[in-house]
């Protein structure tokens, strides 16, 4: 089973928690009415794989700090100490979660040129994570997030990236 991600731009995290607490931490792209402006992304968690674009668009090895981001859902307390079986009720154990990404992702994400996307992501595809992707597959969803990032970007909001199991 993989990692449901949608990525989705929004003015401020507590729009989101409003959002999030109406949805009982659906994702917002499918609030109704539609909230966010946003992209659906399975399986590209902020940290490795759209660290990875990152690393592709900037030409760097990929680090762990690429993507920095906040956890802004749950909006409990995080839980203190190791995870017990007690604790499989707890949303920081079941999600979902949802990070506020620190603006340098969406501005490097905004800034790629168009004339660029093809040999960024024939970089991103030889990610490991990626292992069997093609760069005419993973294409379209680079170039949703780029006019996202920008879309955000010029809004003056933040990226953030919803995620369930």
């Amino acid at each position: 089973m993989g990692v449901l991600t949608d990525y989705f731009r929004a003015a401020d995290s507590a729009s989101v928690v409003r959002v999030l607490e109406q949805t009982d931490g659906g994702s917002p792209l499918f609030a109704e009415p539609a909230v966010f402006d946003g992209v659906e992304a399975k399986g590209v968690d902020p940290s490795v794989v759209l660290a990875q674009l990152i690393a592709a668009i900037r030409q760097v090895e990929w680090r762990a700090d690429l993507v920095k981001e906040t956890t802004v859902w749950p909006s409990s307390p995080a839980p203190v100490g190791p995870i017990s079986s007690a604790d499989e009720d707890d949303p920081w154990v079941t999600g979902p979660w949802v990070s506020e990404l620190h603006p340098p992702a969406r501005d490097t994400l905004a800034g790629v040129r168009d004339g660029e996307v093809p040999a960024i992501v024939a970089r991103w595809v030889r990610a490991e994570e990626l292992r069997g992707a093609r760069v005419e597959d993973m294409q379209p969803l680079a170039e949703e997030l780029i006019l996202l990032a920008r879309r955000a970007q010029d809004a003056g909001e933040l990226l953030y990236c919803w995620m369930s199991l």
